[in-house]
């Protein structure tokens, strides 16, 4: 790096490319949008027999989206634009193109709703490999045990227990291009298990899979600005792009949680013994929101959300009841800090917020983590912000060896 006096034009080279590649983004944004209004034929109709049905849009596998490492967890879920590690295969994938490593490993693991139960849980296995100076490959595996479920007949009758469970398993390809920008895909193959209820001791399940796709995209900058460092970079990860999943043949197909995630982050004094990262994330699933219907079960506001995967993904920027600003409410948002201090012991804490007609997910995160030689280990807590929430008290722990 130089001043940036020296470098003044090649700056305002880079802004210009950020500012053509994020103008050509909300143009597309834009047009799909409006293509969306076009295809959107169902009038708004007010009247005393109307009523509205839950806002919240439904997947299938939600556990997708559940934000499974420590670090991420301690900062708001913000992890888009964040510097990489092993776990960025979930947030942001093209991130391992930057890895420092030659390679490392990460395991991570949290008690799940913990107001609710006492035996739900989310690990997370993920590692990268350095091919070369330029490509980078990577694995993770997801796995969610819903905990020991008791079943019963109809006669109130022990079926016995069955433990439902999910599990996704991705191989990600990234790839450096220059000095500033890294793309990846990933490859996601999805398992899901529930118990019928049928079989004896209630042992019988219903099993659904999947296979998905993620791309990504990270681009960063560095300059020097009078005689300090900063780092600014920008991430985008289109995640769970996939079939329906349903349990039975003739069953009800529901979408995977298909989402688009935007984020940016600021690191102050890169490199130096202590530095801040400030980053942001934006949420928004791509998947049909749930139309209004009368009594007599017809559509009043909104859109038929049974249709295709493209058309759910394209028609979900404006296929809300509620017009443009129930589409805004749909968009999650996640802040965070983090202090470093000798790229050694980090502390950390985010907010969450998500819409009360949308999931109603409003939290406070904290967290600490220390880094000794190859070693790191860290860990998140979750304080809500709104009463009755299950989530609250949740934590996350994380350990990651990396080899240099």
């Amino acid at each position: 790096m130089v001043s940036i006096y020296g470098v003044l034009p090649k700056y305002i080279l880079h802004l210009s490319m950020i500012f053509c590649s994020f103008r050509s983004f909300f143009t597309v944004f834009v047009l799909l949008w409006l293509r969306g209004l076009e295809t959107v034929a169902q009038p708004t109709v007010n009247t005393p027999s109307s009523k509205v049905i839950s806002g919240r849009i439904q997947t299938a596998v939600p556990f997708l989206r559940i934000s499974p490492d420590a670090r991420t967890g301690a900062m708001g879920d913000a992890g888009a634009a964040t510097p990489s590690d092993p776990n960025a295969l979930y947030a942001n994938p093209s991130k391992i193109a930057y890895a420092k490593d030659r390679a490392a490993v990460a395991i991570s693991y949290s008690p799940w709703l913990r107001n609710l139960t006492t035996d739900m849980y989310i690990t997370y296995l993920s590692g990268y490999h350095k091919i070369d100076k330029k490509s980078t490959l990577g694995i993770s595996a997801k796995y969610f045990s819903m905990g020991d479920i008791q079943l019963r007949d109809e006669l109130f009758s022990s079926l016995g227990t069955y433990r439902p469970n999910d599990l996704a398993f991705d191989a990600t390809y990234a790839r450096l291009f220059g000095s500033s920008l890294a793309l990846a895909t990933t490859v996601r193959f999805i398992s899901s298990n529930v118990p019928d209820g049928t079989g004896a001791e209630g042992q019988s399940s219903l099993s659904a899979t999947a296979l998905a796709v993620d791309v990504s995209a990270y681009h960063q900058i560095e300059l020097i600005i009078g005689n300090r460092s900063h780092n600014i970079a920008f991430g985008i990860n289109v995640s769970n792009i996939g079939n329906k999943l349903s349990y039975v043949n003739a069953g009800e197909k529901m979408f995977l949680p298909t989402n688009l995630k935007l984020g940016s982050a600021l690191t102050v004094n890169p490199g130096s013994p202590q530095q801040l990262l400030i980053a942001v994330d934006l949420n928004k699933l791509l998947v049909p929101t749930p139309p209004r219907f009368n009594e007599d079960g017809d559509i009043v506001a909104g859109r038929n959300d049974d249709r295709s995967v493209a058309s759910g993904i394209f028609g979900s920027f404006a296929d809300a009841p509620g017009g443009l600003g129930e589409e805004i409410s749909e968009v999650s948002v996640g802040l965070g800090l983090e202090y470093l201090l000798s790229q050694q012991l980090g502390v950390r804490g985010g907010y969450q917020y998500e819409s009360p007609d949308k999931g109603n997910r409003q939290y406070l995160t904290a967290g600490a983590g220390y880094r000794y030689s190859s070693l790191q280990i860290d860990f998140s807590y979750l304080f809500s912000t709104i009463r009755n929430n299950p989530l609250a008290n949740s934590l996350r722990v994380s350990l990651m060896y990396a080899f240099n």
